[in-house]
């Protein structure tokens, strides 16, 4: 699985229509860690306990385990591209249905993810994105730098709050531990950056609502004290951040592994026919989307990925264990109403 390819497309501002939860972060009045994603664009948050988060890095480790690649994690012998299912950036997993494997959508389930997005939202009826993972392994080799890749995953376009992005974490992450890199205070800034440069162009590998940034476009943040912060967390942290933020991720620099899950939330009041429609299709038919679960849906059909140019046949596109259909996991989906 290639990293996508970054292209600069030319297009004509969309008619957006306004957005119902667009000032719901211009200001810092909540008195709690919601304040952070205000003023920094990203916080941290306990949502699973520890003991709990790290049995589901252990159902990582058994799903990787579980292809007849020889990868085994105990012998670092075997870490490698030749042992491992395909994946981009040293770790990132979004084929073989990894994003509905079952201890993905038991964490999509639980009370203390759900509860955080919801104070965000300001409501606990909500759908989630079918995002993928990473499992990244310590001390490898035989990884290509794909770059730092510093993007934002909203539109150019979009003006105020649109999204709230999410990963909980599985593991300790410290400081030379792979994770997440945020420009903060960068939330804050975009739309001035744009209104500045201009809005004629952009660069994204698909989806509608993501923007990669130049070095040279981000010395203008750093000129007014944006800074790059790496995120530091412990197994069961939600770390959130809004989708203004720029971001990126690092592989492991010291000598542990980092996992997590990508989960973002949303009011499913926002759906319109469509995109529930499209969103039970995804659902029914294994397939991803990109962070944004409810409008501008970026998914596309199951094609394996490739190994050595060709389709890896233990993509079949399926998770390896299917989810359980609770009637949470459904509603988180779309195909069932509140």
């Amino acid at each position: 699985m290639p990293v996508p390819t970054i292209t600069r497309r030319s297009t004509p501002p969309p008619e957006l229509p306004p957005f119902k939860f667009a000032a719901r972060l211009d200001k810092p009045v909540f008195g709690d860690w919601r304040d952070e994603l205000v003023t920094k664009g990203y916080a941290v948050v306990k949502a699973v306990p520890r003991e709990k988060a790290l049995e589901y890095r252990e159902e990582c480790f058994k799903w990787l385990e579980s292809f007849p690649l020889g990868f085994d994690r105990s012998d670092v012998s075997t870490w490698k591209n030749e042992h491992l299912p395909v994946h981009v950036k040293g770790g990132m997993f979004h084929g073989y249905g990894y994003c509905h494997e079952k201890h993905l959508w038991d964490l999509r389930c639980e009370q203390g993810i759900i509860d955080a997005f919801a104070k965000i939202w300001g409501t606990d009826q909500l759908i989630t994105s079918f995002d993928g993972g990473s499992i990244m392994l310590p001390n490898r080799t035989d990884v290509a730098d794909g770059g730092k890749w510093e993007h934002m995953d909203q539109s150019l376009h979009r003006r105020g709050f649109y999204c709230c992005q999410g990963l909980v974490n599985l593991n300790d992450c410290g400081p030379e531990d792979g994770g997440l890199m945020v420009l903060e205070g960068s939330s804050k800034l975009v739309e001035e950056f744009f209104d500045i440069h201009g809005r004629e162009s952009y660069n994204s590998w698909g989806p509608f609502d993501w923007y990669g940034f130049t070095d040279e476009q981000q010395e203008w943040f750093f000129e007014r004290g944006c800074k790059w912060v790496k995120v530091c967390a412990e197994p069961g942290d939600l770390i959130l951040w809004d989708s203004r933020t720029m971001h990126y991720n690092v592989r492991p620099s010291g000598d542990r592994d980092r996992v997590c899950t990508y989960i973002t939330m949303a009011p499913a009041s926002l759906l319109n026919d469509e995109d529930r429609a499209l969103r039970i299709k995804c659902f029914e038919e294994r397939t991803g989307t990109t962070h944004v679960p409810f409008a501008a849906i970026y998914s596309r059909s199951h094609e394996p990925v490739t190994r050595d140019g060709q389709p890896c046949p233990y993509d079949t596109g399926l998770p390896k264990i299917q989810p359980f259909e609770t009637q949470r996991l459904l509603q988180l989906v779309g195909s069932e109403r509140y």
